[in-house]
């Protein structure tokens, strides 16, 4: 494995068409929004489960790829592992020893990628992840739908004398969305996160919507991801500046987007055509 030796920025752009692409349980399950401006949601709760799902998918949930949280999991069962691998009764240990923590950290990517609080009944300590992610939020206001849908079949027998079932779809029309990333290489270098790590992150974050395909979620696609390469641990310049250089600007006049081509995006005044691109973090 490749130590990490510089800090890393990232722009995240993809879109939804006829989905939902993070429906709220608080609102029925509603496309998450900001009331106060209409701009669509994507909490990074949300993409580091497709990035897990990705790993998951490519690796077969084997070491040192497992994931940590998973759909099923039960968290002390994977503290468990730990111990028993190195001989340990957690029963006799308050605190995780500095190497269940690591051990950890070795075998589940999702630890050593985005950190974890692993101080339960079976401790195995806390991580700080070097990989953060933000929510994302859409360029401009969207437009969600409710739909009423139709089952011809029904549930139980007292259903059994109606002609069909009614239920609820929701839907954002179109929305292109942008998130923020980072990466931090002296935390990498306490979680053991690598260089083949992160272009495994890089990987699942433009590919994870096309094994991530449902009908609620529509047509989801990672357009851009714009990596920012600091030539020191600590960086060359700050996020935001960096994050400047990337414009998203709409081209159509008089009528809601549609689809990505209703958007024009620039990296420094220049188009851009590629899906993935890294360049230097500078300024001016």
């Amino acid at each position: 494995m490749t130590a990490l030796q510089h800090r890393y920025d990232f722009v995240l752009l993809f879109d939804v068409q006829d989905g939902n692409p993070n429906g709220d349980p608080d609102a029925g399950n509603m496309p998450r929004f900001d009331p106060e401006t209409g701009q669509g949601l994507v909490t990074d709760v949300c993409l580091k489960r497709k990035v897990r799902n990705y790993v998951e998918l490519k690796h077969g949930n084997k070491e040192p790829h497992r994931i940590y949280v998973r759909e099923g999991a039960v968290l002390n069962r994977e503290h468990h592992k730990a111990y028993d691998a190195l001989g340990k009764k957690p029963e006799k240990q308050k605190l995780a020893g500095a190497e269940i923590t690591e051990w950890m950290c070795k075998n589940y990517f999702d630890i050593r990628t985005f950190g974890a609080v692993m101080s339960t009944e079976v401790n195995a300590g806390q991580v700080r992840g070097p990989v953060q992610l933000t929510f994302a939020r859409s360029i401009e206001p969207v437009f969600a739908r409710d739909f009423a849908i139709t089952r011809m079949a029904v549930t139980n027998e007292a259903d059994a004398a109606k002609e069909r079932t009614i239920g609820r779809k929701h839907a954002v029309a179109y929305g292109l969305y942008r998130g923020y990333g980072f990466v931090s290489a002296s935390l990498a270098e306490k979680t053991g996160f690598s260089k083949e790590d992160l272009d495994l992150l890089f990987e699942a974050l433009q590919h994870m919507f096309e094994h991530d395909r449902s009908a609620a979620r529509g047509l989801m696609t990672t357009r851009h991801l714009i990596v920012f390469e600091h030539q020191s641990r600590l960086g060359d310049a700050p996020a935001h500046a960096l994050f400047d250089r990337v414009r998203v600007e709409p081209v159509r006049e008089g009528r809601p987007a549609r689809c990505f081509d209703d958007y024009r995006v620039s990296l420094d005044g220049a188009p851009l055509t590629k899906r993935f691109v890294m360049v230097p973090a500078r300024v001016g």
